[in-house]
């Protein structure tokens, strides 16, 4: 299983939900935001996910994130 980790501009519970139906379709439901770091970190884990579609989703989503 791969893990890959995004600093994000996800800011509260609001902006989780309005990413949810779009990291959800990439990474299967298998992501958690902690809200609590300053970075707000994305983290995945999917077999066959990649940075690039990850990033694609939060922009579809309006929201940003880098690889870290």
């Amino acid at each position: 299983m791969n893990t890959l980790k995004f600093k994000t501009n996800i800011k509260c519970e609001g902006c989780i939900s309005a990413v949810t139906p779009h990291l959800d379709k990439e990474a299967a439901g298998k992501w958690n935001v902690d809200l609590l770091n300053p970075n707000k970190i994305l983290t995945v884990e999917s077999e066959n996910v990649s940075a690039e579609k990850i990033k694609e989703a939060l922009k579809n989503a309006g929201y940003q994130g880098e690889l870290i």
